[in-house]
């Protein structure tokens, strides 16, 4: 009766979904990626994209386009984090420092 139990707790332990995938952006002074170029990140749908702020400065992130548009509040620290739900490619600014302050992120 024990191996029948350990058994089915194995079982639903494997049938258990796997975690979403994060992926962290760094949001410097003026710069998402900074040693990338072109400033191009890829996620498959369904991973949470994180920005993380390491500046000093304020900085935001807004989709200039792409399937859906957000924007995260203007910061100099902490985080802002959206779970990409849509395929496609997404224009990323910050509305400060743009043109220079961009980057890409393709969802697939």
């Amino acid at each position: 009766m024990r191996i029948l139990v350990l058994c089915l707790a194995a079982a639903l332990l494997g049938a258990a979904p796997a975690a979403a995938a994060t992926k962290t952006v760094k949001v410097g002074d003026d710069w998402f990626v900074r040693d990338a170029s072109p400033r191009t990140v890829e996620v498959p749908k369904g991973t949470t994209v994180q920005w993380r702020w390491v500046g000093d400065d304020d900085h935001n992130v807004s989709v200039r386009r792409g399937p859906v548009t957000f924007r995260s509040d203007l910061k100099d620290s902490g985080t802002f984090s959206r779970k990409m739900r849509r395929k496609g490619t997404y224009k990323i600014i910050c509305t400060i420092h743009q043109p220079d302050m961009r980057m890409t992120l393709k969802v697939g």
